[in-house]
């Protein structure tokens, strides 16, 4: 049997590095933890913010990362996943920071969670969950 492994973080591939670690802390409450600069993968350079809830980690479970010779892939490569204790808050900073609502917030009583999905800035989606009692 193969060793096993457990996913441990999620690069997301943006044009503008910047904004959108701003927009992930605004709206998630996500903080930069650690950057990586001038690092290559292969022949290309690359820019790249960690990104954590706890703002002591080391590392952070979302990686935003910037190319620096080309731009980002089309979005809809990846769909984030974000729980919250309240949505329709989290729901309000995300459009505070600059995001966008696309599917509003509906309740699945029968699964116990309330769910919407949203946009950042550059239209990279994510679901949001919020678990009910």
């Amino acid at each position: 049997m193969p060793p096993s492994a457990t996913v441990a973080f999620t690069k997301l591939v943006v044009r503008d590095l910047e904004r959108m670690a701003g927009f992930y802390r605004d709206a998630y409450g996500l903080h930069a933890v650690q950057r990586v600069r001038g690092e290559r993968i292969g022949r290309e350079e690359i820019d790249e913010i960690m990104l954590s809830p706890d703002p002591k980690a080391t590392y952070g479970s979302l990686v935003l990362l910037a190319y620096l010779g080309r731009g980002a892939p089309p979005s809809g490569e990846v769909i984030l996943g974000f729980t919250t204790g309240d949505l329709p808050t989290l729901l309000e900073r995300v459009r505070a920071a600059g995001g966008t609502v696309c599917v509003p917030l509906q309740e699945m009583l029968e699964r116990k969670l309330r769910v919407a999905f949203a946009t950042d800035p550059e239209g990279h989606l994510a679901e949001l969950v919020q678990l009910l009692p």
